[in-house]
């Protein structure tokens, strides 16, 4: 308990032996929070997660001929099937930060320092608040993975690649004169309310959809159709939106709104 692991996703994308299209890769990391017993079969148990944070680019399990997973590798140089077949394997503190650092890449370890009015300032290479020295922690990484202000960079970062820069409720797509893109992502549960750091608990927003949606004026249904609260939203907003009023999703399954975090938007704070 208290240890970070991460997720593995394996060829297999359901429980049948003969399924395949999985993207064997690490994709997300997450702290052990407690562990217990499964009530239905002995010997198993389910451990409890919080800190739930994805990559923005999952890590395959090799690039070439290193492995990430030492373990994973046999002294011919081929991939040990009995070691992959585990479902939890341990792995040492570099080999858990050499994963860590290839998910979140450059772009978020180099990320700008983000100024007061949350404008990146263009002459700073870290985040706010990771601008210590890292001799000062015993684990720089985790300490990093930590932070707020490293969560929301990871979590901006894999939004808007998988909705490609783009407004799921508007298809409006602004690239300002830096080359930066103008979408913004937000929580669909909010991280007040324990949303997790996931894409599937996130969209790509306009900066007034966004505003209009954690503020409840639009929320959507499990099918995706976009919901407006009646007689509270502008007759431009409806203009403004999909015309077939329905959200803009990604193509990768496994990108989409989750029906829980939905579900929890329209009973705590869709306001229809």
């Amino acid at each position: 308990m208290g240890d970070w692991i991460v997720y593995y996703e394996p060829r297999r994308s359901n429980g049948h032996l003969s399924s395949r299209g999985g993207r064997q890769s690490y994709f997300a990391t997450a702290r052990v929070t407690s562990i217990r017993p499964d009530p239905a079969r002995t010997d198993s148990f389910y451990a409890d997660m919080s800190d739930f944070l994805e990559f923005p680019r999952p890590v395959p399990f090799k690039d070439g001929t290193h492995y990430y997973e030492a373990g994973l590798k046999k002294d011919d140089g081929t991939t040990s099937k009995g070691a992959f077949g585990r479902a939890a394997r341990p792995i040492s503190e570099v080999e858990y930060d050499q994963i860590v650092k290839a998910g979140f890449a450059t772009d978020i370890f180099d990320a700008p320092t983000i100024g007061a009015f949350g404008m990146p300032n263009e002459d700073s290479t870290q985040l706010v608040g990771l601008a210590e020295e890292q001799a000062t922690f015993e684990r720089p990484i985790i300490e990093r993975v930590s932070r707020r202000p490293f969560r929301d960079a990871a979590f901006s970062t894999a939004i808007k690649t998988a909705y490609r820069d783009t407004c799921a409720f508007t298809g409006l797509k602004i690239i300002n004169g830096g080359g930066r893109s103008e979408v913004q992502a937000a929580h669909i549960r909010p991280v007040a309310d324990s949303g997790p750091d996931s894409v599937r608990n996130g969209l790509a927003l306009c900066s007034t959809v966004h505003w209009m949606f954690d503020r409840g004026l639009l929320s959507l249904g499990d099918d995706y159709t976009i919901l407006t609260a009646s007689e509270k939203v502008p007759d431009m907003i409806h203009r403004l939106v999909n015309s077939d009023r329905k959200l803009r999703i990604p193509d990768q399954p496994e990108f989409r709104p989750h029906p829980q975090f939905l579900q929890y938007h329209r009973q705590f704070i869709f306001k229809g």
